[in-house]
Order: C-alpha cells, then structure tokens, then sequence
C-alpha cells in the first residue's frame, strides 16, 4: 500500500509540472497537429470547491477543454502556416489572469476579444496581453515559466516576457483602462478572447479567423461556442461587448440566443483608421453609452488621471 500511494503521488507531481510548464506547442504546415493538455486541472492542483465549483475553476477547465479538442484539428492548407496555442505552453500566466481577475458573478461587462495578437497573448497567454500591461498593471508573476513551443516561425518567436515588441491593440486597451479605472476596472469589466489559437502566414503575417477556409473555421468556431457559452454561464454578464466587428458577431450570436443585452466597441489594431484616429476617445464614448443604455452600476470612464 505505501508504495502504491507513492507512485500515485510521484505521478500526480509528473501531471501536475507538465501542465504549469505550458505542456505542448503549435503546428506548422503539412498535416500537423497540435498537441493537447493531457490531464485537467483538477487532476492538477486540489482545492476546495462549493458544489458547482469556483468560477475561476469553471472557467479554466472550459478553456482546457476547448484547447484538447482545438488540439484534435489540422490546419494543412493556406493562409495558415503557423499556429500558436499559448493556452499551452503559457498556462501558468493565464491561469494566474483566470484567478486574479474573474470577478464574482454577475459581471457587469463582459469584453470579448477575438483571438492572440503576436506580440500580446501569444507571449503572455493573456488576452490582449502586451508584456507592460501584464507585468506592471496586472502585476502577473514574469519568473512564471512561459515554454518556448515545439515550432515556430522564423518571424514570430515566442519569448514571453522578454518580447521587446509591443502589441499595439492590448496597449491601447489595457492603458485605456487602467487610465480610466485603475484596478477598479476588475470590478466591472473581464476581458476574454474569443478564439485562443494565434494563425500566421507563410510570410509572418497575422491571420484572422475569418480567412481560414470554410470548413476549418466552421470546427473551430464549432470549440470556442461551446467555451463562450461556459464563460457567459458562469460570469453572468449584463452585457456583453464585442472588441471589434467579428467579436460583436460571435457574442450576438449567443446573446441572442440566451436574450442576452449585447454592444461593440471599436476595435484597437493599428489596421483600423478610426482607431489610430484615437482610440481611447472613442472607447470613452461607446463605454459610456453602454453604461447610459443599461442603467449598469458602473463609473463612467474619464480621462481626469492623464
């Protein structure tokens, strides 16, 4: 008996490392495949839980599960060369961001983004996540290992938080609310990717997912409903906010379904002219208007901190 329990320990400490060392990778041309989290989170790390689970808890095994079975699909054809599942080999930050940050249910305003930036979540594993913003507002832990995947591309190493390239949507969007709301911002927002998978080009180019083909982008968008409706369930949102055109459709979509309230905002990428028109002028705008339009219990954003 003591060695049996031995073993079983040795091996659930085996499970556990690989999971927080962002077990797995990305896929690169061909037929390759990603590679999946083999174990849950539960399997991982025990904590107490209330009946139905702690939404953090909730949250996580509906991306690691969306993760395994995004793991199952191959992505052989153009646009896509290169795809990033920082979920995998970033886990540890992300889960940190899960943990911290999930405020309790209902959230006043759920931000729906799309999927990884290059230099933003897939580096961080956060959404959104340009390296300032995770390091010094959200103040995440730097020394939590971010693995290098198994292939990359040439032009879009993974470096974690020693990435020197900023990702110009997540330092708008976090600057804008931490110069609005400062930490006050979780009480009333969580921001939340759509998609956790990052596609890039022959060239190096960011892929969105709407030029995947057809039939690929119908099983993975198949996935991210299903870990959307988990996130909706759980969190409760009196309304959710589509960061950008495509994120706005994946959230109505939902919305209407559940008869749920839904808005947009514009999204921040440099590709966009309004947005380099001034982006975080615009968001006080549609934020506000929001907060006017569903009598929610949140401050309105101001600029007085800059």
């Amino acid at each position: 008996q003591p060695t049996k329990l031995a073993a079983a320990t040795e091996s659930r400490w085996c499970v556990a490392r690989q999971v927080l060392l962002g077990f797995g990778g990305l896929a690169s041309g061909g037929s390759s495949r990603l590679r999946g989290i083999a174990m849950t989170a539960g399997e991982s790390r025990k904590r107490p839980r209330t009946a139905t689970g702690d939404a953090g808890d909730r949250i996580l095994a509906a991306e690691r599960h969306s993760v395994r079975e995004l793991a199952k699909l191959s992505f052989s054809s153009p646009p896509v060369h290169t795809v990033y599942s920082p979920l995998q080999y970033a886990w540890a930050v992300h889960e940190q961001y899960v943990r911290k940050f999930v405020p309790k249910a209902p959230v006043p305003i759920l931000m729906l983004g799309m999927n990884p930036g290059p230099f933003g979540m897939a580096q961080t594993g956060v959404p959104f996540g340009q390296v300032a913003a995770v390091r010094d507002y959200m103040k995440l832990d730097p020394r939590l290992p971010i693995e290098r995947p198994d292939r990359e591309h040439p032009k879009r190493p993974i470096e974690g938080f020693a990435c020197r390239r900023s990702e110009v949507s997540g330092q708008r969007l976090w600057g804008w609310a931490e110069s609005r709301y400062g930490q006050e911002f979780f009480k009333h927002f969580y921001v939340h990717n759509y998609c956790p998978l990052a596609f890039v080009s022959a060239t190096g180019a960011n892929v969105v997912p709407e030029r995947l083909p057809a039939s690929q982008l119908q099983k993975v968008q198949q996935i991210c409903d299903e870990a959307l409706e988990t996130v909706v369930s759980v969190l409760d949102p009196a309304v959710i906010v589509g960061v950008g055109e495509y994120a706005f459709k994946k959230g109505q979509a939902l919305a209407s379904s559940q008869e749920r309230a839904i808005a947009k905002v514009l999204h921040p990428s440099p590709a966009s002219p309004a947005a380099n028109r001034g982006w975080a002028n615009a968001a006080d705008q549609q934020i506000a208007d929001i907060i006017r339009k569903h009598s929610l219990a949140v401050p309105l954003p101001t600029a007085a901190s800059e």
